[in-house]
């Protein structure tokens, strides 16, 4: 089945040069607006390195009409959110809105991109945020290692370098360098203006010329990369600092996009790395031997890079290295099997399917393709990539990623043993064999005889009671995709000798279950296209894929065999429980996620939510395959099960198709949630927690009792939210556009079943550390005193209720949106209008909200101190 992805789109071009590219999808009430330059850190000369992204944050600081945040404020009003990302050959501004709004987006992207001031003072204090988002990055262990690669693999290209710039060179870029930048390379002939949504084609075409038309062409200046030597020979690099676990990337120079190579390349890192049947997981993620794995080919316009990247504890690099090696010399010499293209055709086709189902997706890949050389582009790539045959895969191996010409980064804890050299790397490489051949073909599915039904169908979805589970369908076409997840509510709350335990369990159960092995489990899941995804939270768990539609049946069948059979093999519960404590030691690491969980320990102590789902890297050792049996016993001897399925289907017919799969459940007891009250659950006294580590920045994360999700407050805390965070907000306009104290300031309500929360987070650095925990805590003690003014209150509701609109572009998010309303809200009710809870909500109530709420003698902070290396 072969899709034309562009069908109906409708290209012109502007007599300035400026490319137009519309296509029309009805499936949801949204558009995107992406507008695409051709110009990114390939385009940058050594001495103005970085300048591409220092743009891509200014242009939205002001124009002559608008000045500093009224983009965002007025994007945040028209019900859209409004992002920008810089790569190395390109860099592109975009928004989401509700339908009716595309005429709001395309002036204020036009305004933007036509005449942004960059006001010299305005780009002093954002040089200030961006060098705090170089530190950030550099306290990121992946994008540490994935860049020095880079640096490793080329002597001369661009790409060789920390492409953000480093602090110094941001330091010494000058308004007249940034100015000339933006005149030379922001013009109409290297952009191209992509929509995609519920609109008509020839209205978007009409507003978009009168908001580009008169835009003055002009010729860009093109300052091309020098080129880079073929060169093969293998070269290492160790690098040490403050981690708990090793990185290990290796890489190969490869093709640009459009190379004839390049598609068989797509498949040859889909092989290695995609889903639990990959070779790559088979051979070092199932064994334990990493803690993830993958493959990537990254190809833009000039160059390519493909690389494996793997987690694992320093002391298994050979055995990582060699597994990696085998898999590479397989490639080489064996090629795969036509099992094997079957299964990576699938998950291709799936995948294709995904990235294209939302607005921004299209658009985004329209202007991608037209950027290489037309939207006729993407049909060809879909097209050469299925086409792929074994015999390309293993040339194109043969000829890209040879053993004498492959580059290796490792990093390291600052105090392990171990160290990479070029003698080790060419030692695992030279071995000719591999790691055994993974089962080929398929497990077949059985498919029980379908069921009649009797159902109703509220808010758009079917209801379909059954003896011991509830079915909820919806149909969302647009893509040949179906989502689906099998979800339970959690009976026992976690304790401090069982945090993690029930992450355990749920990722054992896709390691085997019934007459289905890990490996059958694979690659039936990825015979259908998708995979099989462990889910589990504080308060449910369950399972989730996304699949072909023509295969959903056999997706669904294979999800209750996982949920109700799981064989927890000792050695499979074995494998996962040393892979579940290496992440658990890994989360340490991350300068978001470790405050966090800091906080949560800190205000909530050593049970329920004060334990991280995923465990304890000291308790999770300790678990048995007995306990893990248990717990699943547990949970599953009370309450229902909740199917929900959402794509390309009918809804009746597949609802006969899933009763009868899961219609032999037993009756039991239904199990609905009440209301708590979350400061029954927080501690009622300040309580903060700091760590020092070798960091480049101090992250805080804050925390506040709340509204749990069963509170109609709940609505309230999201608007005060709203009020607080993101571009336009007064927490990124106050401490960030102000102040520049910070690239990551950000405002949430955390809402569980049984607690609520104010979260609040901020990294910046260290010596800085004062000032930013002073003014954020400012700023809250404002919404104490301050109700919200009346333009506030407006686009905060407004964004919420278009987000709630647009939020409705995939399968997978209508899917979550049903499962979050049954299982823990209020029923299929909440989805009839999900705008309805934020536009009844008032300024007092928001003041009152954070009179309640904010209130200091119930702050709980969780803070990872930086400080730099000696």
């Amino acid at each position: 089945m072969n899709h034309r992805w562009t069908e109906g789109v409708r290209r012109e071009v502007l007599p300035n040069g400026l490319t137009l590219l519309v296509q029309r999808d009805g499936t949801a009430p949204a558009v995107a607006v992406v507008c695409y330059v051709r110009a990114g850190f390939f385009d940058e000369p050594d001495r103005l390195a970085g300048v591409s992204h220092v743009l891509e944050h200014m242009l939205f600081k002001g124009t002559p009409t608008r000045g500093v945040g009224a983009i965002a404020r007025e994007t945040k009003a028209a019900g859209g959110y409004l992002n920008a990302g810089t790569g190395y050959d390109h860099t592109s501004y975009y928004t989401v809105l509700p339908a009716a709004a595309l005429p709001v987006a395309l002036d204020l992207q036009s305004d933007a991109l036509r005449r942004s001031l960059l006001d010299p003072e305005e780009l002093r204090r954002e040089l200030r945020v961006i060098i705090e988002e170089a530190k950030r990055k550099l306290d990121n262990p992946s994008a540490v290692t994935a860049e020095t690669l880079h640096a490793v693999l080329f002597d001369h290209h661009r790409i060789r370098r920390w492409r953000i710039g480093t602090e110094a060179q941001l330091a010494g870029l000058s308004s007249a360098d940034v100015q000339g930048y933006y005149r030379s390379r922001y013009v109409p002939g290297r952009t191209i203006v992509a929509m995609a949504g519920d609109l008509d084609p020839e209205e978007a075409l009409e507003i978009a010329r009168e908001s580009f038309g008169s835009w003055p062409a002009a010729e860009a200046a093109v300052d091309r990369s020098p080129d880079e030597p073929p060169l093969r020979e293998i070269r290492t690099r160790t690098l040490r600092g403050d981690v708990r676990r090793a990185e290990l990337a290796l890489g190969w120079r490869s093709v640009p996009a459009t190379h004839p190579d390049a598609p068989a390349l797509d498949v040859a890192a889909a092989l290695l790395g995609a889903g639990r049947a990959s070779w790559l997981y088979r051979a070092l993620r199932e064994p334990g031997v990493v803690t993830s794995v993958g493959a990537h080919h990254y190809s833009p316009t000039e160059v390519g890079v493909f690389s494996i990247g793997a987690d694992l504890v320093p002391a298994r690099l050979n055995e990582a290295l060699e597994g990696a090696a085998g898999c590479i010399t397989r490639l080489r010499l064996a090629g795969p099997s036509q099992d094997d293209l079957a299964r990576v055709r699938r998950l291709l086709r799936a995948r294709w399917a995904r990235r294209l189902e939302s607005v921004e997706g299209k658009a985004a890949a329209l202007a991608a393709a037209e950027a290489q050389g037309g939207v006729h582009l993407l049909d060809e790539e879909y097209d050469r990539l299925l086409a792929v045959g074994a015999d390309q895969v293993r040339q194109v191996a043969a000829d890209w990623l040879a053993p004498d010409a492959v580059r290796a980064v490792l990093y390291l804890p600052t105090d392990a043993a171990e160290e990479l050299d070029a003698a080790t790397v060419r030692r695992a490489f030279a071995k000719t064999t591999w790691p055994g051949a993974s089962g080929s073909e398929p497990p077949d599915v059985p498919l029980p005889a379908a069921t009649p039904i009797r159902g109703t169908t509220a808010s758009g979805v079917l209801h379909i009671p059954l003896p011991g589970a509830d079915l909820l369908i919806g149909r969302k076409p647009g893509v040949p995709l179906v989502s689906l997840g099998v979800y339970r509510r959690r009976t026992v709350p976690d304790v401090l000798t069982t945090a993690g335990l029930g992450a355990l369990a749920v990722r054992t159960a896709v390691r085997g279950a019934g007459d289905f092995s890990a490996g059958d489990l694979a690659l039936a899941f990825e015979g259908l296209g998708g995979g099989l995804a462990p889910q589990v939270a504080a308060d449910w768990f369950g399972f989730g894929t996304s699949v072909l539609s023509d295969h959903a049946g056999e997706a669904a069948a294979l999800l209750d065999l996982v949920l109700t059979s799981p064989r927890f093999d000792p050695e499979e519960v074995e494998r996962e429980q040393g892979t579940l404590a290496e992440e658990a030691s890994q989360a340490a690491d991350d300068m978001v996620r470790y405050p966090m969980q800091l906080a949560f320990r800190a205000g909530f102590g050593d049970a329920g939510y004060g334990l991280p789902v995923h465990g304890l890297a000291d308790i999770i050792p300790t678990f048995t395959p007995g306990m893990a049996r248990a717990w699943h016993a547990c949970e599953m001897a009370t309450g229902r099960t909740t199917i929900v399925a959402v794509g390309d289907l009918h809804p009746e017919r597949f609802g006969e198709q899933l009763a009868g799969i899961f219609g032999r459940a037993s009756a039991r007891e239904i199990y609905r949630g009440s209301r708590f009250d979350p400061a029954a659950l927080v501690r009622p006294r300040p309580a903060r927690t700091v760590e020092k580590r070798t960091k480049r920045q101090t992250a805080i994360a804050m925390l506040y009792p709340g509204p749990s999700r069963s509170d109609p407050a709940r609505y309230t805390a999201e608007v005060w939210a709203a009020i607080a965070s993101g571009m336009g907000g007064r927490l990124f306009s106050a401490l960030r556009d102000r102040r520049s104290l910070a690239y990551s300031v950000m405002a949430s309500s955390w809402q569980r079943v049984g607690a609520g929360a104010l979260l609040l987070y901020i990294a910046t650095s260290p010596e800085r550390e004062d000032e930013a925990r002073g003014a954020l805590l400012e700023e809250l003690a404002r919404f104490r005193t301050e109700v919200p003014e009346a333009n506030e209150l407006g686009r905060a509701v407004n964004y919420l209720a278009g987000q709630a609109q647009v939020q409705r572009q995939t399968a997978g998010a209508l899917a979550g949106e049903i499962a979050d309303a049954w299982l823990l809200g209020w029923g299929l009710e909440e989805l009839a209008d999900p705008t309805a809870g934020f536009r009844r909500v008032t300024a007092a109530e928001v003041g009152e909200l954070a009179e309640r709420h904010l209130d200091p003698e119930w702050l709980v902070e969780g803070v990872v101190r930086g400080a730099p290396a000696a």
